[in-house]
């Protein structure tokens, strides 16, 4: 064997393995440009699913879109978080209808709604597949995303879920400020989201019909949500990843974000799906 053989055949491996996927083409902002995140990044707002969406784009490669969590906007991801997903996924990062950059209108907060918004997001911008990330209350739009639009999406990795809203909600109001006055000047579209959260309930039954390759992920000592939801959803979905940070809160990705990031990417890049010839 050619001497140079090998160690050009492995040059051309790496990289092709480092390049975007076939077929990934950039996706072209569109809508009004609203401003600048803390970085310069542009924030642009779309009409979408009868309000208008808030969002950024960052990176390159295939999609990726992330969705925030309850009383969180667009900058709740940590920068070092952003910037290694960045390097491998073109990131599709909005606000939650009602926070941030997005606007809200009177319709009842639901689950439903909330799919239905990353789904005319994804439609305005012509992303017809893209991978998904949920974190807290975007976790559980997730499971309702798999559950309601599976063909949108290739892998999902849902951090910090429950199962059961009501007793998140719980947690949450049993957290929140005891003060009447300090109440009363909560962002009201908090308590739409608390509301919404109160009635989810995960479909048991009906998760071992997705068929999306998924991760779970969640920090063993998060008091929000805890790790039940997520070993249950793990074992009812076939394949179902399930990842535990040790002595993890519910802002894991915060306190160690660079061993978060990693295990997204290792998940994201791997096709563990087995096809016997």
């Amino acid at each position: 064997m050619n001497k140079y053989f090998l160690p050009l055949f492995t040059l051309l491996l790496l990289l092709v393995l480092n390049m975007p996927a076939a077929g990934a083409q950039p996706i072209k902002p569109l809508g009004e440009k609203i401003g600048l995140d803390r970085q310069g990044t542009t924030i642009y707002q779309v009409p979408a699913n009868g309000v208008k969406i808030g969002y950024k784009l960052i990176g390159s490669g295939e999609p990726l879109v992330m969705i925030a969590g309850l009383a969180n906007t667009m900058d709740v991801w940590p920068i070092e978080v952003i910037e290694t997903l960045a390097k491998r996924f073109q990131l599709i990062i909005p606000d939650n209808r009602g926070m941030g950059h997005s606007t809200a209108n009177n319709t009842t907060f639901t689950y439903k709604l909330f799919a239905d918004d990353v789904i005319g997001l994804l439609d305005a911008l012509g992303v017809e597949k893209t991978n998904v990330i949920g974190f807290s209350m975007g976790s559980t739009i997730t499971q309702q995303l798999l559950l309601a639009y599976p063909q949108r999406f290739n892998k999902a990795v849902i951090y910090a879920t429950s199962t059961d809203g009501s007793k998140v909600a719980d947690a949450l109001r049993s957290k929140a400020p005891k003060d009447p006055d300090v109440m009363r000047k909560i962002n009201p579209t908090i308590l739409r989201q608390i509301e919404a959260t109160t009635h989810w309930k995960t479909p048991l039954d009906k998760m071992s019909l997705v068929t999306n390759q998924v991760m779970f992920l969640v920090g063993t000592s998060d008091t929000v949500v805890g790790v039940e939801g997520s070993k249950a959803l793990a074992a009812a979905i076939p394949g179902a990843w399930l990842v535990q940070f040790k002595n993890g809160t519910h802002g894991v990705m915060r306190e160690t974000p660079r061993e978060f990031a990693r295990i997204v990417l290792t998940f994201l890049d791997m096709n563990e799906t087995v096809h016997p010839k």
